[in-house]
């Protein structure tokens, strides 16, 4: 996690009835989504779902690793990582 923002490890599951966070699994937190893994649209409604979630533009979200696979790495940038934590808390909650 850097200063520009924060590195977070998502197990994602697409193809979900819609957007939802479980919670955190070991390191990394699973994620459901409601689009299918073609062409990149689950990439991109992650990425539109977390930056909601975490208040930031969608453009704020970058896939660093795992395009192609459920285990994603991403950077948020503009927001710390004490307030990525407590956003993803406050939603898992909601959840």
């Amino acid at each position: 996690m850097s200063s520009s923002g924060v590195r977070v490890k998502l197990k994602v599951i697409p193809n979900a009835p819609r957007n939802e966070i479980l919670g955190w699994r070991a390191e990394a937190l699973a994620i459901k989504v409601a689009a299918q893994p073609d062409r990149g649209k689950a990439n991109r409604e992650l990425c539109k779902f977390l930056a909601a979630v975490l208040g930031v533009s969608s453009a704020d979200v970058t896939i660093l690793q795992g395009e192609t696979s459920r285990n994603k790495t991403v950077h948020v940038a503009g927001i710390s990582a004490a307030q990525a934590r407590e956003r993803l808390r406050e939603a898992t909650e909601r959840a």
